[in-house]
């Protein structure tokens, strides 16, 4: 999947229909559990906060985001580049430093897709399943 894609939600940024409006095909299915696989993971969580709390257009270096983390930077760079293959995030090279960014929509598209799918389940409106 490219930096591009997030097409289970819709890359032209029409809604696209929840999880519950229709049953998922098998590349849907496939890349829109790459996405869950890739947030599935608490470091890579906190690394898409991290990102994504820096607004729309906002980028972080890596070089911040390591010192988070008991981690090396190299580890930190595993997780940052998971994320970019589920087409969650964007970077770029600055000289020794790499910068991302949430792609513009994905957070938007992703929440779209799972509020559908919650408010046609019926669940309340306010947290998730412990």
């Amino acid at each position: 999947m490219t930096n591009e894609e997030l097409v289970v939600i819709g890359q032209d940024g029409a809604c696209c229909p929840g999880l519950s409006a229709a049953p998922l095909d098998e590349d849907r299915a496939v890349e829109l559990a790459r996405v869950f696989k890739a947030l599935g993971d608490p470091i890579r969580l906190r690394l898409m906060s991290m990102i994504a709390s820096r607004g729309e257009g906002g980028e972080v270096c890596v070089c911040e985001l390591t010192p988070a983390f008991d981690l090396s930077q190299p580890t930190v760079s595993h997780h940052l580049k998971l994320l970019r293959q589920a087409g969650l995030i964007d970077c770029e090279r600055r000289g020794t430093w790499v910068y991302y960014w949430v792609l513009p929509g994905v957070l938007d598209r992703l929440a779209g897709f799972l509020t559908t799918a919650r408010t046609a389940a019926g669940a309340p409106p306010e947290g998730l399943p412990s």
